[in-house]
């Protein structure tokens, strides 16, 4: 069976307070505890700057030796270009990203709410990515959900986001070896708490899928509701969900 790595969109948020980071610690220190609960997380600034070669630097240095990274693609290529006329828009960004390359289990494209449904624009883009990593590509408008968009994803080898969302349709078109799905929470976006019964049809979508390496992304992060329920999924999910290396938040600080 292939691993299932769970985690969240962010690391340090400042509402999670106490209830996931102990007693007083320091925003400096965030991580390091973050990485003693999950194996993985979802780096989403990238996606609205480009980070500069120290914070790439310290994300790669900074992470346990399984630890893995999902990597948010620029908002200046998927919202400002719209995936056109990039110029050196990629060699830009995949340059930037280099010295973290060991570390990124997949990189994140997500698409503009007004962008419509366009094959030739995604298939001519995705042909213009690397080979060397892989890629997951999010629609926020219900035109992508369309047969000949997952078409396209297949022959390029590109994941197809499962989302959970208030704002798209629940969609679990598997498009390659890789299954990423993203909890945007539902009635109250953020603010969402999951129940374990709205977990359970997600929690039997992995299981079924026994042969798929998933990466799963909790970014409900009012109130530390994000990591709360990232355990949960993890508990239910059982022997297949990758577990972080340590949990002695005291001892990997003092390495």
């Amino acid at each position: 069976m292939k691993p299932v790595y769970i985690g969240t969109s962010v690391w340090s948020y400042k509402d999670w307070g106490s209830a996931f980071y102990p007693g007083n610690l320091p925003q400096t220190h965030h991580f390091a505890y973050y990485a003693t609960q999950f194996p993985t997380v979802e780096i989403n600034n990238s996606f609205y700057r480009l980070p500069t070669p120290k914070t790439v630097a310290g994300w790669r240095d900074s992470a346990p030796e399984a630890f893995m990274y999902a990597v948010k693609g620029s908002r200046f290529i998927t919202h400002m270009k719209k995936l056109a006329n990039l110029g050196g828009a990629l060699d830009t960004f995949f340059e930037r990203i280099e010295p973290l390359q060991q570390k990124i289990s997949i990189i994140l494209w997500q698409l503009p709410r007004l962008l419509h449904k366009d094959v030739s624009r995604l298939d001519d883009f995705l042909g213009q990515l690397p080979n060397h990593y892989r890629y997951a590509v999010e629609f926020r408008h219900v035109s992508w959900e369309d047969e000949a968009v997952f078409k396209v994803l297949k022959k390029h080898e590109v994941t197809h986001v499962n989302l959970s969302s208030a704002g798209m349709p629940k969609n679990l078109t598997v498009t390659s070896n890789i299954i990423y799905i993203r909890f945007h929470g539902l009635a109250g976006g953020a603010a969402h708490n999951y129940t374990r019964h709205e977990l359970e049809p997600w929690a039997e979508f992995i299981q079924d899928h026994p042969h798929h390496k998933v990466y799963a992304y909790f970014n409900n992060d009012v109130c530390s509701r994000a990591p709360n329920n990232a355990k949960l999924l993890m508990a239910m999910v059982g022997e297949r969900a990758e577990r972080a290396i340590s949990h002695d938040y005291a001892n990997m600080n003092s390495r």
